[in-house]
């Protein structure tokens, strides 16, 4: 294990949120805060990104949302990450295949809102996430019944998991996944650039 690396014990459940975090809002406090509730995890992981491949403009310094976030998630159970950028990967898939067999015994859930499992089949090589790795879904406004319909859930409707065992989620072999509904927080980091409260 790296020096830099979180340290995870085996029989641990932690969840994995990645994205740009450019910036960081309430809405990630909330669906992570939801994550650890409905899906039982012991910690979550943010995995601050260097750069998101399916956006054409670059995020802010990595030194900068880190920070952001560290001064936003203040939680027990949440730690702010720059793994990617440790492993030197790009892509979720490349960052699944180097950094689970360093945690052996670990159950990771990758964690993600309902508007990216829209969109889920443009990432690369995306059933390779499915298949790796047990996937929870938090609802995002106006994105559940999209979330539904979603190539990804049509391609995996018979290994989603009902919403009623969600707390099994972490403990199920891939692939698995859930979508959970509940209270819902209106907020992205692009109104917030756009509103001009975050300068790149």
């Amino acid at each position: 294990m790296q020096k830099n690396f979180p340290f995870a014990r085996p029989g641990q459940t932690i969840g994995l949120l990645g994205g740009s975090f450019d910036p960081p809002h309430s809405g990630h406090v909330h669906i992570t805060r939801q994550a650890i509730r409905r899906f039982e995890l012991d910690r979550v992981w943010w995995l601050v990104s260097p750069g998101n491949p399916l956006k054409p403009e670059g995020p802010a310094p990595m030194a900068r949302r880190i920070g952001a976030c560290q001064a936003l998630a203040q939680h027990p159970k949440v730690l702010v990450t720059g793994l990617e950028a440790d492993l030197g990967t790009r892509y979720t898939s490349e960052t699944l295949a180097r950094l689970l067999p360093l945690y052996p015994g670990v159950k990771f859930v990758w964690l993600m809102g309902a508007d990216n499992l829209v969109q889920l089949h443009r990432w690369e090589n995306w059933t390779s996430i499915m298949d790796n790795i047990p996937v929870g879904v938090l609802a995002r406004p106006g994105q559940v019944v999209k979330a539904g319909l979603s190539r990804a859930a049509r391609s995996y409707a018979r290994h989603r998991l009902p919403m009623g065992m969600a707390p099994s989620l972490a403990h199920r072999p891939a692939p698995c996944w859930c979508l959970v509904t509940g209270p819902m927080v209106d907020i992205s980091s692009t109104s917030i650039r756009n509103s001009g409260a975050w300068i790149r």
